[in-house]
């Protein structure tokens, strides 16, 4: 029976024609999943659905979400990280891994190479990532890199899992040579806003934004696409371990607080307690910025 499904073009093009049409015929496609965003149960039959496919670089797994949710795109991801989730999947929930793994096929226009293999898996994690605000302006011969802490902020009575970004450097407009650190303005002219006041929750910047967990660990930053979607503004090399409480602040509001510092504003800091310190100490200097952003995943 056809499924409600939506396969993207980046979908398309990674998995074959062939392989797409029969994913909307309803082959390979399972009528029910576990949405790769909220976690919640999604019934293929009877509401849109994306599909979600990870990318390594020998392995692929195609994951399925609400469309409600996310749209369908192609997420890559470490291939190391890719086997092990695959791995661990396997061992929790074998059911919800259908076997056996289905090739996938080179699309027309793609070079030679060998297809990766496919595995359908429902609880995975989601989101692709185009174009992203350039963090560094051309000609620097040492780019400025976006440093992320991790730790949990007060905000009146409640607590909430929070991200510190920190560049290691200035960070200029794509295309600009000055030298002139405009982090903080890049950020406010996408709803960010500058913080007098850690105590209290920052407001949501503009729509698009979210932070993409998966499986427990902390994948990206997402910022809307000048194309439509979800592009990575920040991107982990490597998917980064948080703590339980961490986790679990996220999880239990579904949104997680970013600030954004200028380079040396508030450094490394060993202690939650010295983080909050230091946020403090940024906002009475006005170089704090915030926004509360959504979380995507688990």
């Amino acid at each position: 029976m056809p499924r409600m499904l939506e396969v993207s073009e980046d979908v398309r093009a990674e998995i074959g024609d062939d392989e797409a049409d029969s994913l909307l015929a309803g082959a390979h496609a399972p009528d029910s999943y576990d949405c790769t965003s909220c976690r919640q149960p999604g019934d293929s039959l009877r509401e849109r659905t994306s599909t979600v496919l990870f990318v390594g670089e020998e392995t692929a797994v195609l994951a399925f979400a609400h469309a409600r949710c996310i749209p369908s795109q192609v997420v890559p991801v470490d291939e190391q990280q890719l086997r092990g989730a695959v791995a661990s999947i396997s061992q929790g929930g074998a059911a919800t891994v259908p076997e056996p793994a289905i090739p996938v096929q080179a699309a027309p226009t793609a070079p030679a190479a060998t297809a990766p293999q496919v595995s359908q898996v429902s609880p995975a994690a989601l989101v692709t990532i185009p174009e992203p605000i350039n963090p560094s302006p051309p000609g620097r011969p040492q780019p400025a890199v976006l440093g992320v802490t991790c730790g949990i902020v007060l905000c009146g009575d409640t607590q909430h899992a929070a991200l510190v970004i920190e560049p290691t450097g200035p960070v200029g407009r794509p295309g600009s040579s000055s030298g002139e650190d405009e982090f903080l303005s890049l950020l406010t002219e996408h709803g960010f806003q500058l913080v007098q006041d850690v105590n209290r929750a920052p407001a949501r910047p503009r729509a698009g934004w979210s932070v993409l967990m998966a499986m427990g660990q902390l994948h990206a930053i997402l910022q809307p696409s000048a194309t439509g979607g979800s592009a990575a503004w920040w991107q982990a090399h490597q998917a980064l371990q948080v703590t339980p409480a961490w986790r679990a602040a996220a999880a239990r509001k579904s949104e997680v607080i970013m600030f954004a510092v200028p380079a040396g504003a508030v450094g490394r800091q060993p202690r939650e307690d010295l983080l909050r310190v230091a946020l403090d100490r940024a906002a009475a200097r006005g170089v704090l910025a915030a926004g509360t952003l959504p979380l995507a995943g688990t």
